[in-house]
């Protein structure tokens, strides 16, 4: 099921004749790969509420929701858009690094060639998170659980099935000597999957920060540990897996927004420039931070998003080849 919603449009004040020139001239659709609720969803709300003021005075985003296949609809659909700006994609680690590497039959896209890289976003670290009546009372303890648990008897939830949430999960315990004891349970968003695990009906997994944040916050799931190398500056008593006995985890989703291939320059730099100046607003920036997100850092060009989506597909590869872990759907 597809859910729009039209993001308010700040009215700044140009010339009429700039009006009408300047792109857009009617409202960009901003597509989620996930369902509402979860960090994907979140980030393209933030950010498609901020960037329109920077585009033109009376510019709209809309963000529609395409839900299934960890983004991987959604990615073999805006491919095949037309290419003027008008359609574009906030998409994450899973569709766009993880799954050409991870699940046996790949993807039908290639995840750099088949799209114009607009900009990159923000970065959320991976929390391992628990029901708060969960035996295990510390990311130690928690560790220490997993290491001796009898196979199937810790089923862990995902935000679906071969993304890299449940990568996050199955790369924990195939550190820790146990991959493929525990059962998945695959919801259909990071925000279905946190509350899934509130209401009892799982013990544990390993979500975006940014889709958990809100119920640590509140006290209805406790945060054991960041997968980040380093704490989460929104959560910094959280403690990293590296420092729980998982030396050297290190696990963080980051946040681009893409479009159809060979998208005009000119429209592709309008939209980063737009983007660039969304990021660096204070309020957004706060914003961000409430919500367990860091803005990009850095280098935000188109070129320079393209060159780290191919630079994370040699990273995913050999993350996959070295654990050994394929996902299967």
């Amino acid at each position: 099921m597809r859910r729009r919603s039209l993001l308010a449009a700040p009215l700044l004040a140009l010339p009429a004749t700039a009006r009408a020139q300047a792109f857009p001239a009617r409202p960009i659709t901003l597509v989620s790969g996930y369902a509402p609720g979860g960090s994907t969803d979140i980030s393209a709300r933030l950010v498609g509420e901020r960037m329109q003021g920077f585009l033109a005075p009376d510019a709209r985003v809309v963000v529609e929701n395409r839900p299934g296949a960890a983004g991987r609809i959604a990615s073999d659909w805006l491919r095949r858009q037309p290419a003027d700006g008008y359609v574009l994609m906030l998409t994450e680690s899973s569709s766009h690094a993880l799954l050409p590497h991870a699940v046996r039959r790949g993807t039908p896209y290639d995840p750099v060639t088949d799209f114009t890289q607009v900009a990159m976003v923000c970065t959320t670290p991976y929390a391992l998170i628990t029901r708060t009546d969960f035996p295990a009372r510390t990311a130690q303890d928690m560790v220490a659980q997993l290491r001796t648990a009898e196979p199937e008897s810790l089923p862990f939830a995902t935000s679906g099935v071969a993304n890299a949430t449940h990568f996050a999960a199955e790369l924990l315990v195939n550190t820790l000597g146990r991959g493929g004891r525990f059962p998945n349970v695959p919801y259909r968003s990071g925000g279905l999957m946190v509350e899934s695990i509130a209401r009892g009906e799982t013990g544990w997994g390993t979500a975006a920060l940014a889709s958990a944040a809100a119920q640590i916050q509140g006290g209805r799931i406790r945060g054991m540990a960041v997968t980040s190398a380093q704490r989460s500056a929104s959560f910094p008593d959280m403690p990293t897996l590296a420092e729980s006995g998982v030396p050297g985890f290190d696990l963080v989703n980051w946040y681009a927004i893409i479009g159809p291939p060979n998208m005009p320059a000119a429209v592709t730099v309008a939209l980063n420039r737009a983007i660039n100046q969304a990021l660096a607003d204070a309020q957004l920036r706060q914003r961000f931070l409430t919500a367990a997100l860091d803005p990009w850092p850095g280098d935000n060009s188109p070129e320079a998003a393209r060159a780290y989506f191919a630079a994370e597909q040699d990273r995913w590869r050999d993350y996959v080849s070295r654990t050994n872990l394929r996902l299967d759907e």
